[in-house]
């Protein structure tokens, strides 16, 4: 967390929320005085093997867009990858972090591996930053936090399950890849990521989880968000084959005059904020 010795006079009572991923830079500017996001954006970026190609691409468009050379009181940056775990704080020890990771991704002895402790459901995200990147973003913002955009994504989902004992199905679309979240309760029941490229891979895993969690598709809730609508063709084939389907929104943040679009594309955005 940064600290800072300056006065009330210097405070700027803006906060900055930088989402990264290897295929698309997000951001999200807030008011700290009253808590809501003023500015939201995203920027897509060109497809390359090349991971420090890419890293380059992001600091170049951070450094050429004058909203985010703005000075904030305070940075957080999410790194969005797939290089991740949850892990149940009972069986959590902070000295074994690779080993989490190495069922589901492929650790070198040189990655650096960090944690996010998801507060109040005992916890942890563990994952592979983009370390190269944070050194860089030193440059341009000096000290900042930085955690995992599904640590947000998960505790918010969490918490907004409370007092419902029916489980629930939530889909984060992205691009090229989703996640789902089963919850019930807020007792996490799965969390899984998949990568696609048509509707019908789409449809197959989300399919097969909910065969694998003894969901009957005529009866359990889904619930989609992040880039999509009802327009796509993700959201008719789950139509097709899912009888309970809508797109989520938290009722709260619509009324704070947040555009439905925007709170589906930036919700965990907009949920790092709080």
């Amino acid at each position: 967390m940064q600290v800072s010795n300056a006065s009330i006079l210097d405070k700027k009572y803006s906060k900055l929320v930088l989402q990264i991923s290897l295929s698309e830079i997000s951001f999200c500017i807030v008011d700290t005085l009253s808590n809501k996001a003023t500015t939201l954006g995203d920027f897509p970026l060109e497809k390359s093997t090349n991971v420090s190609d890419t890293e380059n691409s992001i600091i170049n468009f951070i450094k050429q867009t004058p909203v985010l050379q703005s000075k904030f009181d305070e940075v957080l940056v999410l790194h969005n990858n797939n290089l991740t775990t949850f892990v149940p704080q009972v069986l959590f020890d902070e000295n074994l972090l690779s080993s989490y990771l190495q069922y589901n991704v492929k650790v070198f002895d040189s990655d650096f591996i960090s944690f996010d402790e998801i507060q109040n459901y005992e916890m942890n995200c563990v994952y592979i930053p983009f370390v190269n990147l944070n050194n860089s973003l030193i440059d341009c913002y000096g000290n900042f936090n930085y955690k995992h955009s599904y640590s947000v994504l998960v505790k918010k989902i969490l918490d907004l399950s409370k007092n419902n004992d029916e489980s629930q199905i939530f889909v984060h679309c992205q691009e090229d890849n989703f996640q789902i979240i089963a919850v019930k309760n807020q007792k996490l029941l799965l969390f899984n990521s998949f990568e696609y490229k048509t509707k019908e891979d789409f449809i197959y895993y989300l399919l097969f989880t909910a065969e694998q969690l003894q969901l009957n598709p005529e009866t359990f809730h889904l619930k989609l968000f992040g880039k999509v609508s009802k327009n796509d063709e993700i959201y008719k084939i789950a139509y097709k084959y899912v009888r309970n389907v809508s797109l989520f929104f938290d009722h709260n943040d619509i009324e704070n005059k947040i555009a439905q679009q925007d709170y589906l594309n930036h919700f965990i955005l907009i949920h790092a904020c709080e």
